[in-house]
């Protein structure tokens, strides 16, 4: 049985896409072959292992297609695959693409019970992946899944280490004849990339998106920030199997011919080296990754090598992190507003500092190559008039197909006509420019007072002694939720909650929405995906137990209003 991935937008529209040239037209597999009879010597992947030419990589993406065909894994099947930022990953990608069959990448780190409702929803029927990473075994965790998941034929176990019994290795499959594979040749509208979402949900969200949405719509993203149209060398700080990283093999190769440069974790040691020394024209990545790297720069140090183009998306990009990257970096820094669900907007190569307005970085003019953008009220989802503040929708090459296996989130977050709904309120100026000024439901409520953290965090981000800042809701038995704020102190001396309240009260901020727990932490933990991991901090927050990096301080209480 294979899931249900079906479109959500009216066949007519998504066929103009391609008919009109905004999409290209053919699945992934085929555009990577084109490229890589182009320029066949061209360097498609630099990792710890080195370098990996295009006809090197083909030829071992061809050598896995044909043993995981051997398997029985067909066209339209959904295969799973967790593994680190590295090689493999790649030739997985490209692999499941030649083989017609829709990938569904998870980043290491992520546990055994998200990863089985993952698979379970999306019934696939094999999955790729790690035996060890750092102190996770992936490979012997999925295997075990086998007895409870009826779909689930295969785990496919990549080394270095043994393959666990009972697990395919990986090193068996590559050595299948590369010469006896015939590509498919999947309709490009037809699904290619399932991405995964924690969202706002009980359970990770599954996103399906088809081959031209990734090649056509968000390779026309990236497009919009490559001046030259040279291919691209782009450094991923974030993993390749997140949302934001399903701009690699799709369209840093497949759609562009260019180069990755990945990591296999990311630190911001590793991340200053890689810069240095392959010389990145584009760096990926989130604001918490370039505040990290920002405190290991030496103000002695010889200057980066500037790329083209820093882009930072997946959290709200504050004032004082743009300015001091745009100065460390030597390149225009590009404020990404985008999701997995199908937005994206960012702020170009025009400006080196993101324009700002008065709640912060703006989030760019819409490009209808990628997506429309539209205002709409929340209840009707009609059409609101530029300068009103209303929900964000968007719809356009890039909108994905639909949720998978769940029917539930099509009907809440997609409207009749396919408009994808985000939560975020904005608004479109005068110029066309989207400005994203909150969200529908990512609140503190204290009192029955609505507290947005994000704005809180924008104003910390300015205050001399904050490194990093991440704002989260504590529950309280009298007032419902209190803020907390967690900062990474900037030197030695970590700030106070006095004088975190004071520096808001100086930028305007009305009282009621000051923070009134103060943590401070030698670093912002991040998800597997790489984005700030509110619960944990949340976690750290509670009353049980102690934490001995993390400082908790108890100011007194202030009044609700």
């Amino acid at each position: 049985m294979t899931v249900d991935l079906h479109d959500l937008l009216p066949a007519g529209l998504r066929r103009s896409w391609a008919t009109d040239g905004t999409c290209p037209d053919l699945d992934l597999y085929s555009l990577f072959r084109a490229r890589q009879i182009a320029d066949p010597h061209h360097t498609a992947v630099l990792d710890a292992k080195g370098r990996l030419c295009y006809t090197a990589l083909d030829r071992r993406v061809r050598c896995l297609a044909a043993g995981l065909r051997d398997l029985g894994i067909r066209e339209g099947d959904v295969v799973g695959v967790q593994l680190p930022d590295h090689r493999n990953a790649v030739i997985a990608d490209l692999a499941l693409a030649a083989l017609g069959a829709v990938a569904l990448p998870f980043p290491v780190g992520r546990g055994v019970l998200e990863a089985e409702c993952l698979l379970r929803r999306a019934q696939a029927v094999a999955v790729i992946a790690a035996v060890e990473h750092r102190d996770f075994r992936h490979a012997a965790d999925l295997h075990a899944l086998t007895r409870s998941l009826p779909d689930l034929r295969h785990v496919v176990a990549v080394g270095p280490g043994e393959a666990p019994e009972g697990t395919v290795a990986w090193t068996g499959l590559m050595r299948s004849d590369p010469k006896a594979f015939t590509p498919a040749r999947p309709d490009p509208d037809s699904a290619a990339r399932i991405l995964v979402s924690s969202g706002s949900e009980a359970e990770p969200k599954m996103i399906a998106y088809s081959h031209n949405a990734l090649a056509g719509g968000r390779g026309n993203f990236l497009a919009s920030l490559m001046p030259d149209r040279t291919p691209p060398r782009c450094l991923f700080l974030v993993p390749l199997a997140s949302a934001f990283g399903s701009n690699g093999t799709a369209v840093t190769l497949a759609r562009h011919g260019g180069t990755l440069v990945l990591l296999d974790h990311f630190t911001p040691d590793a991340a200053l080296a890689a810069l240095r020394e392959h010389r990145p024209t584009h760096v990926l990545g989130v604001p918490t990754m370039v505040r990290m790297m920002l405190e290991r720069l030496d103000a002695d140090a010889e200057p980066l090598p500037a790329p083209i183009a820093l882009i930072l998306g997946g959290a709200p990009l504050d004032e004082t992190t743009a300015a001091a990257a745009a100065t460390a970096f030597g390149c225009a820094v590009v404020n990404l507003y985008g999701s997995a669900d199908g937005v994206n907007c960012h702020t170009g190569l025009a400006h080196a500092v993101p324009p700002t307005d008065g709640s912060g970085v703006v989030a760019g003019r819409p490009d209808p190559r990628v997506t429309e953008i539209r205002i709409a009220d929340p209840d009707t989802h009609d059409a609101l008039a530029d300068g009103a503040v209303g929900e964000i929708i968007s719809r356009g090459p890039m909108s994905p197909l639909c949720y998978v296996g769940a029917p539930d989130l099509d009907t809440r977050y997609r409207t009749p006509d396919g408009w994808v709904r985000t939560g975020d309120l904005g608004f479109l100026d005068a110029d066309g420019v989207l400005h994203v000024v909150g969200r529908l439901k990512d609140i503190v409520i204290r009192g029955g007072a609505n507290i947005s953290p994000a704005e809180v965090e924008r104003e910390l981000a300015s205050h001399p002694r904050v490194r990093d800042v991440v704002c989260v809701g504590v529950p309280d038995p009298v007032m419902g939720e209190r803020l907390a704020a967690c900062v990474v102190p900037r030197g030695e001396d970590a700030p106070t909650l006095e004088s975190l309240g004071e520096h808001l009260s100086a930028r305007g901020m009305e009282r009621r929405k000051h923070p009134e727990r103060l943590l401070v932490v030698r670093a912002v933990p991040l998800t597997a995906a790489g984005k700030p991991d509110r619960a944990a901090l949340r976690e750290r927050l509670t009353p049980a137990g102690t934490d001995p990096v993390a400082q908790p301080h108890q100011p007194p209480l202030a009044q609700a209003g």
